[in-house]
């Protein structure tokens, strides 16, 4: 066994009570706070019932063994009174905990999605952290976090009650029974502590593997095509069968530890309900108690020790509880180190209209080697670059850092506004959505949601008429696409339905209706044809399109009239092109 590693660092706790003031203070507070106050009352009305009952069951008991059918009936018909009440209470109390659960669970997921994905820090926690999972962290752990924490914290406030109502009920019967109640439970929490300490790593542990082993179906389940056709099932089949292995065995390793805790916590339940007996049949048998207190000091016990023993009966839930509160911790802490700036930093300037790189060095996360050194290039509006990088990390971190999504150097990048610069990734990317809404510049992003064919769509002062939609499309000869997609207003799985340079052609389509200032391309070629790439430039172009790609070594020169080379010990040259739009003023610079 491996020895206990997880641990819940110091901001836990304040952030834990910084998050339940925030949810107090924010739109879902009112109501989550009637939810609290009906739970509070609920709880105090079933620790009153529950007293009550104590002392009908004991005249009850009592009544049966004096034989008096009088006494028996009434004591009968108010039994099942306070148990009607009692039923309606606990289902009401229920209702209220898990309408204050969905609550705050919404509320806090919708809070760490906001988050995740400002700021692009869900890219650099994926491209630059350690943290594993964080998807199931937001999606499972969370949903995890609400629902025990309210499980929980009623429970506590439920053993308070039940300790401050039935205290008194157990001095008036015998205090050495209480006395014995409080060491039986002390003695119990301290045992189960110990043998079941373990569970908290290993629960911690066990996350994370159900996260990989499921992460690893889905690559099966999302490359299936391209698994098939180079024949990698066996090696993939094996990599299961790893993931399987190693989550079985951390799985068998928390049976094992259940099995020592089950020992221990099934004979101190069974004991629970000899003790009362063994200390009060006595008071009876020498008259000193009536045969009814048996009965009350075995429920008043029963529920002391329920009170006093959460630690025995709620281990494994507080093992599992406290990885969870170690794992969002862990989320919190990646997710800041992720919007915290690097020293030095990379500066940024929209205030022109053009890309420029000034005196930009970009490094290596890893290893730290310099990619780019010293690069000073401005590119203006009707310069159409092309950018070919020795080095393919090089070519990675200057289209990253050109987005921002790089953080690793010093230096300034000036760009236009976010409007009129779009990026164009290698691989290309469909969202899910209507035909519409992925090539609609920013629908997603203005609410647009499709429930009748529109005439017309617009993104900030620009409409878009169906026809202009479909016209660009036939310019690109996606025509059988749309026929594939069942028209605009369809939602499909793109990634399945198109091919890859149908959606690489797609996402120019998005680049033509948007018609933005400046388009960056990473390597079109790989999923185009030359003569598609130059036909798709010769619409930018008409569009007056700026455009800068970063191709290959190979790739055609004739559209572009700048030429920017990056060796593979960063330095750089730039120089002018003989192409169609070359101007005489260009001139070689070299850094």
């Amino acid at each position: 066994m491996k020895h206990f590693q997880v641990s819940i660092n110091k901001n836990a706790w304040p952030r834990f009570w910084g998050m339940v003031k925030a949810l107090l203070g924010s739109e879902a507070g009112p109501k989550a706070q009637r939810f609290a106050a009906l739970l509070v009352f609920f709880l105090l009305s079933i620790s009153a019932l529950n007293v009550v009952n104590s002392y009908v069951a004991r005249d009850f008991m009592t009544a049966i063994e004096s034989k008096e059918m009088g006494n028996f009936i009434k004591y009968a018909l108010l039994y099942i009174i306070v148990f009607g009440i009692s039923t309606a209470i606990a289902v009401f109390h229920r209702y209220c905990e898990e309408r204050l659960g969905l609550l705050w669970r919404r509320w806090l997921t919708a809070r760490a999605i906001d988050k995740y994905m400002g700021d692009h820090i869900f890219f650099r926690m994926n491209a630059y952290g350690d943290l594993k999972n964080p998807d199931q962290r937001i999606a499972e752990d969370i949903r995890s976090l609400t629902a025990t924490t309210l499980s929980f914290v009623l429970m506590i406030l439920n053993a308070t009650i039940t300790v401050i109502a039935f205290a008194g009920v157990m001095w008036s019967i015998s205090p050495l029974l209480l006395l014995v109640t409080v060491l039986y439970a002390a003695a119990g929490s301290i045992f189960s502590f110990y043998l079941g300490r373990p569970l908290i790593q290993l629960n911690y542990d066990q996350s994370d593997k159900e996260a990989n082993f499921r992460a690893r179906l889905v690559h099966v389940r999302e490359n299936a095509e391209a698994i098939a056709l180079v024949r990698q099932e066996e090696r993939l089949r094996q990599r299961l069968q790893d993931r399987l292995e190693r989550l079985t065995a951390n799985f068998r390793h928390i049976i094992d530890v259940n099995r020592r805790l089950g020992f221990f916590t099934t004979g101190y339940n069974y004991m629970i309900q000899i003790i009362p007996a063994l200390l009060v049949a006595p008071l009876f048998i020498n008259g000193h108690a009536d045969f009814g207190v048996i009965s009350q000091s075995a429920m008043a016990f029963g529920h002391l020790i329920g009170a006093f023993s959460l630690i025995v009966t709620q281990f494994q839930s507080i093992s599992a509880y406290t990885a969870v509160i170690a794992r969002l911790g862990a989320l919190a802490d990646a997710t800041e180190a992720a919007a915290e700036p690097t020293s030095p930093a990379i500066a940024y300037c929209t205030d022109c209209g053009l890309i420029a790189f000034d005196r930009l060095t970009l490094r290596s996360p890893r290893s730290g080697r310099h990619l780019v050194k010293e690069l000073t290039v401005s590119l203006p509006l009707h310069s159409h670059v092309l950018i070919r990088v020795a080095d393919d990390s090089a070519r990675t971190a200057l289209f990253r850092a050109t987005a921002g999504l790089w953080n690793q150097g010093e230096g300034e990048i000036t760009r236009p506004e976010p409007d009129d610069l779009l990026f164009l990734p290698e691989r290309p990317y469909v969202p899910p959505g209507t035909l519409r809404e992925v090539l609609l510049p920013g629908a997603a992003d203005h609410g647009v949601v499709a429930d009748a064919v529109p005439k017309a769509k617009t993104n900030g002062g620009r409409r878009f008429s169906d026809e202009g939609i479909l016209n660009c499309l036939r310019q690109l000869r996606l025509v059988a696409a749309i026929e594939r997609a069942g028209g605009l207003d369809s939602e499909k799985n793109w990634s399945e339905l198109l091919s890859l340079g149908e959606q690489q052609t797609l996402a120019f389509a998005r680049v033509l209706l948007a018609e933005p200032a400046f388009v960056f391309l990473d390597h079109p070629s790989r999923s185009l044809s030359e003569a598609q790439i130059d036909e798709l430039l010769c619409l930018l172009r008409e569009r007056d399109i700026t455009y800068v790609t970063l191709g290959e070594e190979d790739d055609d020169t004739a559209l572009y009239d700048q030429l920017l080379t990056i060796h593979r010990d960063g330095h750089w040259t730039l120089a002018a092109l003989p192409g169609i739009a070359a101007k005489p003023q260009d001139a070689v610079t070299q850094g």
